[in-house]
């Protein structure tokens, strides 16, 4: 089956700012050359383990995966994973490969949404069931999750970091509370892309700060 293009895709990010340079991410992508200064602007409640009235409501979307994580993924941590979470790695993602120059080797497949939710969501507690087995396992999880679980709610389009739809279009519940999109994931913008980036976003944001839109 040919990978899908998805064409005229609805991306609300508009605004558009040039970095200094072109950042790649440690994966080899994706690459950024702008970045949305709504980051800086919009806000969510960033502690997610802390929020009692979203029920995990993030994990309704499913995540975007890259082929080489969703590889990493059944080869190297499939028997336990599987034990873990009670599934089975055939049944982890929809079968569709899409073509996306956003994610490393530019493919990715969708992890599959089951009875409304993400199927790595922990069944009987709260959270990414991912995310558990790493922590409790002594992992990294940056290492493990698909990249757009971590970065989340913040994204990469055709080369600019910004937010993603449900927050511009706010359908993700906790929009509009707690603390701006870049202060939340900057430490995850630093281990995908490096201090150097991270930097160059800090005087962006203090620029934005000073002088926001009307």
């Amino acid at each position: 089956m040919p990978d899908i293009v998805l064409e005229n895709r609805r991306v609300l990010s508009t605004w558009r700012v040039p970095l200094s340079r072109t950042y790649a991410a440690r994966f080899g992508a994706p690459v950024v050359t702008h970045v949305d200064p709504l980051i800086f602007l919009r806000k969510f409640f960033a502690y997610c383990m802390d929020c009692d009235f979203c029920h995990d409501s993030c994990c309704r979307f499913g995540c975007d995966t890259s082929l080489a994580t969703i590889e990493n993924l059944q080869t190297n941590f499939g028997d336990a994973l599987e034990a873990y979470t009670g599934t089975s790695r055939e049944d982890w993602f929809e079968p569709e490969t899409y073509a996306d120059q956003d994610f490393p080797g530019g493919r990715f497949r969708s992890t599959r949404v089951v009875n409304g939710t993400c199927i790595f969501k922990n069944k009987t507690r709260r959270g990414c069931g991912i995310h558990s087995f790493c922590l409790e396992n002594g992992l990294d999880y940056h290492d493990v999750k698909p990249v757009l679980c971590w970065l989340f709610p913040l994204t990469v389009e055709t080369g600019a970091l910004c937010p993603q739809n449900v927050v511009l279009e706010k359908s993700l519940v906790c929009v509009d509370q707690g603390i701006t999109l870049y202060q939340s994931q900057r430490g995850e913008v630093a281990n995908l892309f490096g201090d150097e980036l991270v930097a160059e976003l800090d005087r962006l944001e203090e620029q934005t700060l000073a002088a926001p839109p009307a």
